[in-house]
C-alpha cells in the first residue's frame, strides 16, 4: 500500500486513469469537520466537492459523479446510511465507492453503515493521512471496475451503429439488467415491454437453451415477426465479473443477447415485379408463402378474410395458378429471398 507523506508531493492516488485529478465528495454538517480534511486532499492533488446535507450530497453526486465519497453518517435530515441506500440504487452512482465517516464505535452502526452501501469506515476524529490510505485501497478497485465497465458499455453501444442492438438477462429471476438504446425501442416495438421486464418469449428461450449454452454450443435463434419485419435474438455469452476460479452455474449468470432486425421489404419487392402485383397483392402472397390462413393475412393487414380472398383472386390469375399450395410454390421457387426465411426456436 503506498502511503502519502509529504503534503508538497501529489498523492500518489490522486490522478485517474486518463491522468486527471481523481474526485472526492466530502459530506458533512459541520464545516469545521471538512476543512482540515478538504486543505489535505486538496494539497495531495484531489479534486475536492464538498455538501453539508444529505440532499445537498445526493444532487451533487449524481452531477460530477465523484471518484469516491465520504460520508458522514450521523447528520439532521436524510442521514449518511439513507443517502448511500439512494446512491446505490441510482445506477450512475451505484458504483462510487463510499466510505462512512463516523463516531459510532457499536457494531450495529458498523455494520449498518456497510449493509447501507459502504466499502468502508473510518472513525472520527478523522486522521487525513489514514483517509488517503483507505481511500486508495479501494479508488484502484473502483477504477479497475469501472474501466472494465465503460469498455463493456462502449463495446456493447458499438452494435447499435451496425444494426445490432443488445441486452443482459439474469437467468435466476428473468430480470432485464441492461440494454442499449436501439434494444430498448425494438423490444417495445416487438414485445411492448420495457425493463426491467424481460419479454416471455426471451426469457423462456433462453432458459430453455442454456445447457447448450454452458456446453459452448450455440443454440438455435430465436426469431419474432412483425409483418414483413423480424427480430432475431442470439445467445451471445455469459457475462459478469467473474474471479476463474469456479465460474457462475448458467441457471444463476447473466446472459449478453444479441438482436438484429432484418425486413422483408425486398422480398415483398421482388414478388410485385416477379408476377407483376400491386403491392398489397405482395403482401398477400407473402403470407400464404409464410402458411397463414386468409383470417390470420386480414388480421396482420388489418382487412377482412373477404378481401384477402379478392386478392388472392387476383394473384392467382396473374401467376396462372388455381391454388394458394401452387402460387406458393411458385414463389419460393421465383424469387430466391424466400427460400431463407428467419430461424425460430
Amino acid at each position: 500500500m503506498n502511503t502519502y507523506l509529504s503534503p508538497s508531493e501529489p498523492h500518489p492516488e490522486a490522478a485517474g486513469i486518463g491522468g486527471q485529478a481523481l474526485v472526492v465528495l466530502i459530506v458533512d454538517d459541520v464545516p469545521d469537520n471538512v476543512a482540515p480534511l478538504h486543505d489535505a486532499l486538496d494539497e495531495a492533488g484531489y479534486t475536492v466537492l464538498v455538501a453539508l446535507d444529505g440532499e445537498s450530497a445526493i444532487r451533487r453526486a449524481q452531477q460530477a459523479l465523484p471518484d469516491v465519497i465520504l460520508l458522514d453518517a450521523v447528520m439532521p435530515g436524510i442521514d449518511g446510511f439513507e443517502v448511500a441506500r439512494r446512491l446505490k440504487a441510482d445506477p450512475d452512482t451505484t458504483l462510487i465507492p463510499i466510505i462512512f465517516m463516523t463516531g459510532l464505535t457499536e457494531t450495529e452502526h458498523l455494520v449498518a453503515a456497510l449493509e447501507a452501501g459502504g466499502v468502508d469506515y473510518v472513525t472520527k476524529p478523522i486522521k487525513p493521512r489514514e483517509v488517503m490510505a483507505r481511500m486508495g485501497v479501494h479508488l484502484r478497485t473502483a477504477q479497475h471496475v469501472k474501466a472494465g465497465a465503460v469498455e463493456r458499455s462502449q463495446a456493447r453501444n458499438a452494435l447499435d451503429a451496425f444494426g445490432y442492438a443488445s441486452i443482459t438477462v439474469r437467468a435466476s429471476d428473468g430480470k432485464l439488467m441492461w440494454q442499449t438504446p436501439l434494444a430498448r425501442d425494438l423490444l417495445q416495438r416487438y414485445c411492448g415491454t420495457n425493463a426491467p421486464e424481460t419479454p416471455p418469449a426471451v426469457l423462456q428461450w433462453l432458459r430453455r437453451h442454456l445447457g447448450d449454452a454452458q456446453a459452448q454450443r450455440e443454440p438455435p435463434r430465436l426469431t419474432l415477426e412483425n409483418g414483413p419485419r423480424r427480430l432475431t435474438f442470439r445467445l451471445h455469452q455469459q457475462v459478469g465479473d467473474q474471479d476463474g476460479s469456479e465460474l457462475e452455474e448458467a441457471s444463476d449468470g447473466d446472459w449478453l443477447i444479441v438482436m438484429q432486425e432484418t425486413s422483408d421489404a425486398a422480398v415483398l419487392e421482388s414478388l410485385a415485379q416477379a408476377f407483376g402485383l400491386t403491392a398489397r397483392e405482395a403482401e398477400v402472397l407473402y403470407w400464404v408463402v409464410k402458411g397463414k390462413i386468409n383470417r390470420d393475412i386480414g388480421d396482420i393487414l388489418g382487412t377482412s378474410p373477404a378481401t384477402v380472398k379478392k386478392h388472392l383472386e387476383r394473384i392467382h390469375a396473374k401467376m396462372g395458378v388455381e391454388t394458394r399450395t401452387a402460387a406458393a410454390a411458385m414463389a419460393i421457387n421465383r424469387v430466391p429471398l424466400l427460400q431463407h426465411p428467419g430461424q425460430s426456436a
